[in-house]
């Protein structure tokens, strides 16, 4: 996942821009950009990156990324095939901190705005009552006019900062600011994410990132607070509760297809992760 600055041409000097998409994820790249970004999938499935965060979204996705956090959706590999019927439908919403005047949320009135802001840098994942709650208003904003696409996202903000049903996703401040380090990192990640099913080691991911395997392991601890370990097992299990819901197949077979040589393992690394075994997982989601 090669990580790149956004910076496109549409949204220069523009304080808030509004997206609804109904094709599949297309950005290869885990990236960032200097807005914040709220996002609201309606429909789909996949697996996303935000931070040293790696989770399952489903429909009813609402997450607030701050400036600069690297993140990356990526719908399940059926929703890119050619017979594929599965829909998507996401809002996208990109916006300043200006969007509505400049020191708007420095005023103590808008401060709880100011602090849900603040913590986007972490990303912020909202509970499925709070965007069921949002779903019209989400869906509908993309029809509104210019004053009123101003209007209805400080609302939602508003609605958001009031709520408990949050979840600070990235454990470290990721945020990039500079690219000295930005294609080591993406580097390793594009590694783990294209080849996670195979084997991994230690060495294999210390070349590429042209580090000692000292050097690197205090690199990636630094980088995403998490060992590298501990990352690649979350991209594992991840990828196998996806194909443990979607696909009928054993669990013997799942763990042998994202990586795993032992079920002992798997299961132990599964239940650390995702709170239950795998056979549990899947008759109870």
């Amino acid at each position: 996942m090669k990580l790149i600055l956004k910076n496109t041409d549409s949204f220069v000097n523009e304080r808030l821009n509004i997206t609804k998409k109904e094709i599949p994820c297309l950005d290869s790249f885990w990236h960032y950009h200097a807005q914040y970004e709220l996002l609201y999938i309606s429909q789909s499935t996949g697996i996303r990156f935000v931070g040293n965060n790696v989770s399952q979204f489903v429909p009813g996705e609402l997450v607030l990324v701050g400036p600069y956090l690297p993140h990356l959706w990526r719908n399940d590999p059926s929703y890119y095939s050619e017979d594929d019927t599965n829909k998507v439908k996401t809002i996208v919403i990109k916006f300043t901190k200006n969007f509505i005047g400049e020191g708007t949320f420095n005023n103590s009135e808008f401060s709880g705005i100011n602090n849900l802001l603040e913590q986007s840098k972490f990303g912020v994942s909202f509970g499925s009552v709070v965007s069921k709650s949002l779903n019209d208003e989400l869906i509908g904003i993309i029809n509104l006019s210019p004053a009123e696409h101003s209007i209805k996202l400080m609302d939602i903000l508003f609605r958001l900062s009031l709520t408990d049903d949050k979840t600070v996703l990235s454990s470290t401040d990721m945020r990039q600011y500079t690219t000295d380090n930005s294609q080591r990192i993406d580097n390793v990640l594009k590694y783990i994410s294209n080849n996670y099913a195979s084997y991994i080691g230690l060495d294999n991911v210390a070349d590429i990132a042209c580090m000692t395997t000292n050097s690197f392991c205090r690199f990636f601890k630094k980088a995403t607070n998490k060992s590298f370990t501990q990352f690649l097992n979350e991209v594992r299990i991840r990828n196998a509760a996806r194909l443990l819901v979607q696909e009928d197949l054993p669990v013997s077979e799942i763990c042998d297809m994202v990586g795993y040589k032992s079920v002992t393992n798997f299961n132990r690394q599964f239940k650390q992760i995702m709170g239950s075994t795998p056979k549990k997982y899947r008759f109870t989601i």
